[in-house]
């Protein structure tokens, strides 16, 4: 059996829920198991018994025709509301911190996701400006990290996107970004009004990313053009 009801009465699918609930972090399954097998060692519980007491709880919020459910984001288990409650939370949403970005920080941000592990200088040369300070402040909101130091002269800081700008952008992995081909394809589609939507609300201004990148490298071949006409 799937669930378990405990002496007091209490099931363990509402112990999972309750661990999910309680987390400020999407809660991995196999750390799940964990915490269930340290409170009673006599419960068997794996990732696997978890995912399919997740899959309950979902059936039985369907069933209630709750406002929520649980997904999995971030490499783990979390509450969220329902997509078709989009248009009313978007409203309240609207003044959360996160999601102001400005066009600098968006753009910044994007040249991270899509080329880390990257460098200052590394995403100086593709802005063709100075990004110290959008750097901090993507720093500040915990959208990307310092994962260690590049072997290179001066040994300057590395950046990577961090479990929060997974969760944020409600993805499991970097891997889920969508890529510049499929951004195309996307706002060109009229039957995909959903991704394109998905690509509008999270700012993502993939063209001027695309131009800047462009612009680096031509900047890149009429340098070499340059130096080969000098040698």
């Amino acid at each position: 059996m799937v669930d378990h009801q405990f002496v007091d009465g209490t099931r363990l699918s509402n112990v999972v829920e309750s661990l999910i609930f309680s987390s400020p972090e999407p809660l991995p399954s196999n750390r799940i198991a964990e915490i269930v097998e340290e409170a009673d060692p006599q419960v068997e519980m794996t990732g696997e018994r978890v995912t399919k007491l997740v899959d309950k709880l979902n059936s039985r919020y369907d069933e209630n025709g709750m406002a929520f459910h649980i997904v999995k984001t971030g490499g783990g288990y979390t509450f969220a509301t329902r997509d078709r409650f989009h248009q009313w939370l978007s409203v309240f949403q609207h003044e959360n911190a996160y999601r102001k970005l400005s066009q600098s920080a968006i753009e910044t941000l994007a040249i991270v996701a899509y080329k880390q592990p990257i460098t200052k200088p590394e995403v100086d040369d593709i802005r063709g400006v100075n990004s110290g300070y959008i750097l901090r402040q993507l720093l500040e909101k915990v959208l990307i990290k310092v994962s260690g130091r590049a072997d290179a002269p001066g040994r300057p800081l590395v950046y990577k996107t961090t479990k929060h700008f997974l969760k944020h952008f409600g993805i499991n992995s970097v891997d889920e970004l969508p890529k510049p081909r499929e951004i195309d394809e996307i706002l060109e589609d009229e039957d995909m009004a959903e991704h394109r939507q998905f690509l509008y609300d999270y700012d993502y201004d993939m063209e001027e990313l695309k131009e800047a990148t462009n612009d680096h490298q031509d900047g890149e071949g009429n340098h070499q053009q340059k130096n080969n006409g000098q040698e």
